[in-house]
């Protein structure tokens, strides 16, 4: 039977295949094209899923973000406060991330292992652990971590299909 951190970290290996193979090949110019204006690109997609794992991850388990504590926001040089994750983001804000394939690539796997490394560690009690209580009822990791699941599968499904449009148009 497996265990529901297996699952999880199942789950993020998906994330991880599909950022991995929409950036494999990527120029920059790619990472900045979108279909129609305001239409988010695949920088700017891959960017921000990988700054929301990041900062929920972190908080939930009470540790720095891979994006402060690695170096990657001053890699990155992005005109935005350090602690944004690009949630509410307005479009002159998504298209300035403008960030080379390979640095983009870089941040998501150095967050993507330090999410399994912590996945390894959890178990059944440790998904009912509260880490939230500015919500009604307030959030436990489990939920947390399934929250945060469903926002990267989303945004990277988006950016696999942006990906797929940019292919078509050869």
């Amino acid at each position: 039977m497996a265990e529901a951190s297996d699952l999880l970290v199942d789950g993020f290996g998906r994330v991880r295949e599909v950022v991995h193979a929409v950036l494999r090949g990527a120029s920059a110019a790619d990472l900045v094209w979108s279909p129609e204006a305001g239409a988010n690109p695949i920088g700017w997609l891959v960017w921000h899923l990988t700054r929301v794992q990041d900062d929920h991850v972190a908080d939930a388990f009470d540790l720095p973000q891979v994006w402060v504590e690695h170096g990657w926001a001053e890699r990155f040089a992005l005109p935005r406060p350090v602690a944004d994750t690009g949630y509410g983001d307005h479009a002159a804000q998504v298209a300035a991330v403008r960030v080379a394939p390979d640095l983009l690539e870089g941040y998501h796997a150095a967050v993507h292992d330090r999410t399994v490394a912590l996945l390894a560690e959890v178990g059944p009690p440790d998904l009912d652990r509260v880490v939230d209580t500015s919500w009604d009822p307030p959030v436990t990791l489990g939920v947390r971590l399934v929250s945060v699941l469903s926002d990267d599968l989303q945004h990277a499904g988006q950016a696999s299909y942006v990906r797929g449009l940019l292919r078509a148009r050869g």
